[in-house]
């Protein structure tokens, strides 16, 4: 009988901990492409002329970033069902 309660709490922490993972993933995603849309944005006000170069490393660094967080998603998902 305590057994089941405790595999039920333990069940329910890891959905909670999953949830949780995801959401602080998503966040620190969001973040993060804001932070790198913000910087190339500035710095081709600042130098047009250098406009294309700042926007190939911007979209590679998107990417990158993006890639990460659906990596983390992917985790939470699997801790969730597991």
């Amino acid at each position: 009988m305590l057994s089941s309660v405790l595999l039920l709490a333990a069940e329910g922490l890891a959905l909670l901990g999953a949830g949780i993972g995801a959401g602080i993933v998503a966040l620190g995603a969001g973040l993060g492409i804001g932070k790198i849309g913000g910087s190339a944005m500035e710095s081709i006000a600042r130098q047009p002329e250098a406009g294309g170069k700042v926007q190939t490393a911007m979209i590679i660094s998107a990417a990158l970033i993006e890639g990460v967080a659906l990596f983390g998603v992917i985790v939470c998902l699997i801790i969730a069902t597991s």
